[in-house]
């Protein structure tokens, strides 16, 4: 994460678009997050929904999808690779047709190794924004979330 010295800029011009520059300042986060989860094995989207999972206590598919705003189809879609390496397991709900979705020890000590990365990218994008400039940005966020309700 560095800055330009001759011209004061970073690396990449705005785009005209507001929509472009969302969706690149999206992914270039995802990837500095991945790439500080990387370590523990997750993801930035796998530490999430573990962390979800956990927080939930066993929420069924449709709970999750609903917290992530995204379809049945897509939820099951990202829950096949916790699945795969044994961090989540799905069992009978309360009910024949519920599936609830609960965290393995595997998943719960990959969530603990998680938040200790989650947490140094959090300082250093911190460090990198500074306190105020963050503050802007979830307010900014938080407003443009709200456009779709």
């Amino acid at each position: 994460m560095s800055k330009n010295e001759k011209t004061g800029l970073y690396p990449k011009p705005s785009s005209p678009c507001n929509c472009m520059n969302i969706r690149r300042a999206s992914r270039a986060v995802s990837q500095f997050y991945d790439s500080m989860l990387e370590p523990g094995g997750i993801t930035l989207n796998q530490f999430g929904m573990l962390n979800v999972i956990d927080g939930m206590q066993a929420p069924g598919i449709s709970e999750l999808a609903g917290e992530f705003r995204v379809d049945r189809t897509t939820m099951n879609r990202n829950l096949k690779p916790l699945l795969e390496k044994g961090l989540i397991c799905q069992r009978q709900g309360s009910d024949a047709r519920r599936r609830e979705i609960v965290l393995t020890e595997s998943g719960r000590t990959a969530l603990l190794r998680g938040k200790e990365l989650w947490d140094a990218a959090q300082k250093a994008l911190e460090d990198y924004l500074g306190a105020d400039e963050l503050k802007q940005l979830k307010s900014t966020l938080s407003k443009l979330e709200a456009l779709v309700p």
